[in-house]
């Protein structure tokens, strides 16, 4: 588009949307966790393992979708206090709108919900946010939300610098008890419900000490100055709308890919542990990392506002093997100049992301293809995750075709096989200068161990190796498989046309924000 035409289109967003500006936060007194929730079944369950593990966090680890959707039903389930849910994205799908009922059900029972959304992804669900907001036990807000409700394009031209900054953490928190933390938004990609789209991602579900430091800082982001009411931004439903939206509900729960679903999710070794007791957690030293709300309100310089050093304090020094699964990896040179220097130390490096084929955001990609050969040129090894792979976890698809494809979103971190993060932090800029993130740090060799051993066996074959070109120019992708191995030449399962795209992608000044 000529630059007049662009100058144009932009005056003409600023002349409609001009007018739209975000109401004034009303004054209100800080609300936070409720402390007293001993007293509950889970407090209750739980606290001969607390007395005796002072100090320590128990942990679960969720890598399948059906576990970490089945947790949180399970949790909103057995809720009695609260229920604190912070999440990026919340689709109105298949499994967003069971745990949407799920929330609804226990307001209906005297349960305290809080509910606090990013509001990139919200489009379009205004009447169903409204109508939750609605119940006297629900309260929802959204983060550095949208000034037009309707045609959010303008907020991008006339506000960018505000709406490009992004609330990215993920957690659940039921009676300020247990809580899940991890990669996972709210859809059906995430949980295996998907017919397309299969997410390989991790969670963890929490009880103990960590979990009042992802209480306190639910609170932090819950009354922070970006957090907004849909009370004073969204008008309120009629009966007659609230009705329908819960009638909804039930003809979602009633559909035969929904009934297959819920029968799966009944049918998982969670299920069944938790219903017997057996449910086994780890209690092992955790630590809670997280950006300052007010990261959004400043610029990306204000380092004193980011989790990236306290993550790499917790994580401390690799001394041995660093293993890096980040789905959107971009290190830029700031990150590319940190990991050489690691591998210099004579330090195994391993990265997991996505391939060309595999991947769900093209210019993330392209943003992270020209970093590739001066990593491995520097000793850091290369791993892309094939697009029909399955990486820690079970097969979980039961609603979608067989074909469906997989595609990386876990974010988890292993240094020497000791300490492990999960969480919703990408090696990318964006995670480390704009959007806020979060995530736990867990001391577990079993855990860190578990990831570390994905590289050495599993994902030899879930992956390509990427490596320098035996000729000396270029790159080529080893397939592995359990027929043998092949070397090509190009990104494997893409077209020459994909791989323009990224190319041409790759030319544009955008780095920053991917």
């Amino acid at each position: 588009m000529p630059r007049a035409s662009l100058l144009i289109v932009l005056w003409f967003c600023a002349m409609i949307c001009g007018c739209s500006s975000l109401p004034a936060v009303p004054e209100r007194a800080p609300e936070h966790a409720l402390a007293q929730s001993g007293d509950t079944r889970l407090g209750r369950a739980l606290a001969g393992d607390v007395a005796a593990h002072p100090g320590r966090t128990a942990v679960h680890p969720l890598p399948g979708g059906l576990d970490a959707f089945a947790a949180r039903m399970l949790l909103a389930r057995t809720a009695e206090r609260s229920i604190d849910a912070q999440y990026y994205i919340w689709h109105d799908d298949i499994t967003g709108s069971l745990m949407t009922q799920a929330l609804w059900e226990a307001a209906e029972r005297g349960v305290r919900v809080r509910l606090l959304l990013d509001d990139a992804n919200t489009g379009g669900l205004d009447p169903l946010l409204a109508m939750l907001d609605g119940h006297p036990n629900i309260e929802v807000r959204l983060f550095n939300p949208f000034a037009n409700r309707s045609w959010r394009l303008g907020d991008f031209a006339v506000d960018f610098s505000r709406v490009n900054r992004r609330m990215h953490n993920k957690s659940f928190t039921v009676d300020n008890q247990v809580s899940v933390v991890g990669g996972r938004n709210i859809g059906d990609e995430y949980f295996g419900a998907a017919e397309s789209l299969d997410f390989a991602d991790l969670d963890v579900a929490v009880a103990g000490a960590v979990v009042r430091d992802v209480s306190s800082e639910f609170d932090n982001y819950w009354n922070s100055a970006s957090a907004y009411p849909v009370a004073g931004m969204l008008a309120p439903v009629s009966d007659v709308v609230a009705q329908q939206l819960r009638d909804g509900w039930e003809e979602a729960a009633r559909k035969p890919e929904a009934q297959r679903y819920m029968q799966a999710v009944r049918d998982t070794t969670l299920v069944a542990d938790v219903l017997s007791g057996q449910l086994r957690m780890e209690w092992v030293p955790a630590r809670l990392v997280s950006d300052d709300p007010a990261k959004v309100l400043n610029p990306p310089e204000r380092h004193d506002l980011h989790m990236l050093p306290r993550l790499e304090e917790a994580l401390g020094r690799p001394l041995r093997e660093l293993d890096l699964v980040s789905p959107y990896f971009v290190p830029a040179q700031e990150g590319t100049s940190a990991l050489l220097a690691i591998a210099q130390r004579g330090v195994k490096v391993r990265v997991l992301t996505n391939s060309l084929a595999a991947t769900d955001v093209l210019p993330v990609y392209a943003g992270y293809a020209r970093y590739r050969e001066p990593l491995l040129g520097g000793g850091v090894q290369l791993f892309e995750l094939k697009p029909t792979a399955e990486v820690q976890r079970p097969k979980t698809h039961v609603i979608g075709k067989s074909g469906s494809q997989s595609g990386l979103h876990a974010k988890t971190f292993a240094v020497d096989r000791e300490r492990i993060f999960v969480g919703s932090f990408n090696l990318d800029p964006r995670s480390a200068r704009l959007n806020t993130e979060m995530g736990v740090v867990l001391t577990s060799t079993n855990l860190a161990g578990r990831l570390s051993s994905l590289f050495d066996d599993k994902i030899r074959e879930s992956a390509y190796e990427v490596r320098p070109s035996p000729e000396g120019a270029g790159l080529v992708w080893v397939d592995r498989t359990s027929a043998g191995e092949a070397v090509h030449a190009s990104e494997p399962g893409s077209t020459a046309w994909k791989r323009f795209e990224a190319g041409f992608l790759s030319l544009l000044p955008v780095e920053w924000m991917l």
